[in-house]
């Protein structure tokens, strides 16, 4: 393993660097394509300098990815993605602010509503059946509600 290591020419690290990003392409996450890079960059790095070591190389390549891997993560959690249809695979979000007559009563705070040929478990203040709730919130599979005003 070690005389493979010490072999390593920058070809090497651009296999490397197209495989990572293939597999990137078939399993997306945005994890694989940031090591991908770093492995391009250390073949890059190998070609101009090629009498770099391999634990050197290594060594550039585990440092390039981390930093990589966490600055994109942290560009991603102050850059959000913005979407057209946020709430496209998160059914239960289309709902908030709309309002529904319960289907069954809300005692002890649970109870139940109809969406479209869905029930839909509600939490919230008891309530009579066919009484006016609106939602507020999701929590999982269950709607929060509230009464809704009688303008509603």
């Amino acid at each position: 393993m070690i005389e493979f290591l010490a072999a390593l020419e920058f070809w090497h690290w651009w296999i490397a660097a197209a495989l990572l990003i293939i597999l990137e392409i078939l399993a997306p996450g945005a994890f694989f394509l940031w090591m991908g890079i770093s492995a391009g960059a250390v073949g890059l790095l190998l070609l101009v300098i090629p009498t770099v070591s391999w634990e050197l190389q290594l060594f550039t390549f585990t440092i390039l990815s981390i930093i990589s891997v966490i600055a994109w993560r942290v560009y991603l959690k102050n850059n959000p993605i913005k979407s057209d249809a946020p709430t496209l695979n998160r059914r239960g979000q289309q709902y908030v602010g709309r309002v529904f007559t319960l289907t069954d009563a809300i005692v002890n705070g649970v109870g139940k509503i109809k969406v479209d040929d869905t029930l839909w478990k509600v939490s919230g203040e008891d309530a009579p059946v066919g009484k006016g709730v609106r939602v507020i919130e999701v929590d999982g599979a269950i709607l929060r509600v509230e009464l809704a005003k009688q303008e509603d």
